[in-house]
């Protein structure tokens, strides 16, 4: 059975999650105040629909707690994300993704029980330094406060090297997810694997591992 979400709130953020789960084929239930907005979902969710999802008899008008997921998106209204999420915790609603605004808003939907928070800005702002940073990182995730999946570009000095060579774990406690060569990935490589310039290095480890990592093995492209 296809799972159902709901996306609450169709900003910018929440429209492109709206968009991307009917893309992977779920079953969508779009909300927001706006009417506007609304009409611009009707055609692409499962459903769209006008609610204000501070009010408790219109959320549970909604059935929202025979979801699978819900999505609250709200934008710049925190008052109206933090009431949102209460309710649906109250609901019992099986899982819950909220968008914080700032560490404080993120904070209190820690401590009203959401299962999962995103912070989206903090996040991009996050990559966008890293990659300002350094040359070598051409994407970053991070997975914790503390640990981080990076891709590296592997420059000259590491050309002919193997995976065994190069010896990251014991060196510096990271280890390579994945090898990309152009339009083919490598998973889980061999540790005679070759390393050649211009491939990219998928790393997992500490941020405090993956920054030595950074300034003393992989030189640029």
């Amino acid at each position: 059975m296809k799972k159902q979400f709901a996306v609450i709130g169709l900003g910018r953020f929440g429209g492109s999650i709206c968009k991307s789960l009917v893309e992977e084929g779920m079953e969508v239930l779009a909300i927001d105040e706006d009417e506007e907005k609304v009409n611009e979902f009707a055609s692409l969710a499962t459903q769209a629909v006008i609610a204000d999802t501070t009010d408790e008899k219109a959320l549970r008008g909604l059935g929202i707690r025979n979801f699978d997921h819900v999505i609250v998106a709200i934008g710049d209204n925190i008052q109206a994300s933090i009431l949102t999420t209460l309710m649906l915790v109250e609901m019992k609603v099986k899982h819950i993704t909220v968008k914080a605004q700032n560490d404080y808003h993120e904070k209190v939907l820690n401590r009203i029980g959401a299962d999962e928070i995103i912070h989206p800005e903090r996040d991009i702002g996050i990559r966008i330094a890293h990659s300002v940073v350094s040359k070598n990182v051409l994407d970053y995730l991070e997975l914790s406060d503390e640990y981080s999946i990076v891709e590296l570009g592997a420059g000259t000095t590491l050309h002919g090297e193997t995976i065994v060579d190069l010896d990251l774990r014991a060196k510096y406690g990271c280890n390579i997810l994945a090898v990309k060569r152009g339009d083919n990935i490598h998973v889980s490589p061999r540790p005679e694997e070759k390393i050649a310039n211009g491939d990219i290095l998928i790393v997992i480890g500490a941020d405090d591992d993956i920054n030595r990592l950074e300034n003393q093995w992989i030189d640029e492209p």
